[in-house]
């Protein structure tokens, strides 16, 4: 049998996640000797679609034997899934819910599927985290992705569904990466309106956009400065050596696990082409509260208890 060779293509290579489904992908593929190379997007859904079709159609690059990709806006391109599944290449969506996928599979015999974290329980368990750090209540400054991606309406509806009505929230939008966070909370705090506002936490759809968030407030001038840097700040993504470590570190009060995908897309897609077993329509892996959340209500007690 040939050397298997993905393509796996991503939102971005600003944000921590992003680079850890990355990495993900290349240590499968170093496990499983297989191929893959990684491309990016910069958040553009025009780009990504240009790149997916010249491996699709165009003559100048060798074909893959399957495509994995996370879209970089609002839509999955079933053209282009439709175009790669007549060429014979294999298309695996991550982090999106698609309604192409089982039409394309009675159609086409090579593997299709769609593995994605649980958005609205992420949301969910953020809105829980909320509740935690706030058992009384206050106002919450939430940091969402683009208007255009799935997976920041998802987390946002889930959030809602699970914050007490007595936190009171005010929105903006980043784009998942800390530039465009941090452009956003200075945009925000420069309206007099924030100055005279009272924040009690943040919340942002993703850890980067979290700190994002962070280095605005420490470019306040002081004597305001200390007070916006005392606001718990909470993210997701929660990867080990980013999310996880400002944890520990005390930079985030929170974030949510949510594993990298991309290892496990390459590991199906390498058993199917091996034994011929077909993919999972759609798969869908758990985020988990960093820390518990039970951890993270015991905190805050011991918190307001010092406070006293």
């Amino acid at each position: 049998m040939k050397q298997l060779s993905f393509l796996i293509s991503l939102t971005n290579n600003d944000n921590d996640y992003q680079q850890e489904q990355a990495a993900a992908a290349e240590k499968a593929a170093r496990r499983l000797g297989v191929g893959v190379k990684v491309i990016h997007a910069n958040n553009d859904p025009l780009t990504q679609s240009q790149q997916l079709l010249q491996y699709v159609q165009g003559s100048s690059v060798a074909k893959p034997d399957a495509i994995i990709f996370e879209p970089a806006g609002g839509t999955a391109f079933p053209q282009v899934a439709r175009a790669a599944a007549a060429a014979g290449i294999g298309w695996v969506v991550l982090n999106f819910d698609v309604d192409y996928i089982h039409d394309l599979r009675r159609v086409y015999k090579v593997p299709i599927s769609a593995i994605t974290s649980d958005h609205e329980q992420i949301g969910r368990i953020q809105g829980q985290q909320f509740a935690a750090l706030l058992p009384n209540g206050g106002s919450l400054l939430y940091i969402e992705g683009p208007n255009n991606s799935l997976a920041a309406k998802q987390r946002s509806a889930g959030m809602n569904r699970s914050k007490p009505a007595n936190i009171q929230m005010k929105a903006i939008r980043g784009n998942w990466t800390e530039e465009s966070s941090h452009r956003a909370v200075t945009s925000w705090l420069r309206l007099q309106t924030s100055q005279q506002s009272r924040i009690d936490l943040v919340g942002a759809q993703d850890d980067s956009m979290a700190m994002g968030a962070r280095k605005a407030f420490a470019e306040i001038a002081e004597p305001d400065r200390a007070r916006w840097l005392k606001i718990p700040v909470t993210g997701c993504d929660g990867m080990p050596k980013t999310g996880q470590a400002w944890v520990r570190n005390g930079s985030l009060a929170a974030t949510i696990f949510i594993r990298p995908n991309t290892d496990l897309a390459i590991e199906m897609l390498v058993e199917t082409f091996k034994s011929e077993a077909a993919l999972p329509e759609r798969k869908v892996t758990e985020p988990e509260s960093v820390p518990s959340l039970a951890d993270l209500a015991a905190a805050a007690k011991m918190v307001k208890a010092a406070k006293i």
